[in-house]
């Protein structure tokens, strides 16, 4: 499980990046930089806090029913906590823009859904 966990973190974080990072600088190259700052960051706490959910999932499984509940409510505070710090910083300095930054934490959540998308639409067989 947790190479088939491994894998798909690798997968969609590379995604992820590989778009924020192209269209971060795109926006750069076209005079949007705090837009492209903001994305960029957003994505990289998106990444992270995926990560950081892949690695507690197997960790609270494993453990008796109360310290499974424990567990999982301090791991969820935590990455709520982590993705509060591009927020923070998107709104405390003007070179990060909020939009951008918010975009960016949901990219891991976009890029599935799109995945999805384009799946379901490939495979249609009528």
């Amino acid at each position: 499980m947790t190479d088939a966990i491994r894998q798909l973190q690798k997968r969609y974080g590379s995604r992820v990046m590989t778009i924020a990072i192209f269209v971060g600088f795109a926006c750069i190259l076209f005079g949007y930089k705090s837009w492209g700052k903001g994305l960029i960051l957003g994505s990289i706490f998106s990444v992270i806090n995926f990560v950081l959910m892949g690695q507690s999932l197997p960790a609270a499984i494993q453990q008796s029913a109360k310290k499974s509940t424990v567990y999982s409510i301090r791991s969820i505070g935590f990455r709520y906590l982590l993705l509060a710090i591009p927020l923070f910083v998107a709104i405390r300095y003007p070179q990060f823009n909020l939009i951008a930054a918010i975009v960016g934490i949901f990219m891991i959540q976009i890029v599935i859904l799109m995945e999805g998308i384009r799946l379901y639409f490939t495979n249609k067989t009528t």
